[in-house]
């Protein structure tokens, strides 16, 4: 049992629902996060290639500039308290929110997950 299940037990969020509806325990949202935002080799030549392409207007730099690479940022401890709890989450905290829980729904064979599912 992780120090999760307690807070869980008492929170009447969204995203605690959707936990407790299909028996996620949240501590594997933390290790789905991890695995998901972490930067990539692709992450890394993205950002390269964005560094190069600064003050240039040609089509490659264009090309460059569209990529969009991995935060890099996970789900935090303090982040996973406060979904739980129902607080006030930012926009970027709600998505590495849904891109972990998303993967975990894949992984159970759940159905989609959608941002208006856990919030």
């Amino acid at each position: 049992m992780s120090k999760y299940v307690t807070v869980l037990s008492g929170a009447e969020s969204r995203f605690a629902g959707w936990c407790k509806e299909n028996k996620i325990d949240p501590q594997r949202v933390l290790v789905a996060s991890s695995r998901v935002e972490r930067l990539r080799a692709e992450d890394r030549k993205i950002r390269l290639s964005k560094r190069q392409a600064r003050g240039k207007e040609d089509e490659a730099a264009k090309a460059a500039r569209s990529k969009k690479p991995r935060s890099g940022r996970q789900v935090t401890d303090r982040l996973l308290t406060s979904a739980l709890r129902g607080a006030a989450l930012t926009g970027p905290q709600k998505t590495r929110l849904l891109r972990a829980a998303a993967y975990l729904a894949e992984q159970k064979k759940l159905g989609a997950v959608t941002l208006a599912n856990l919030f």
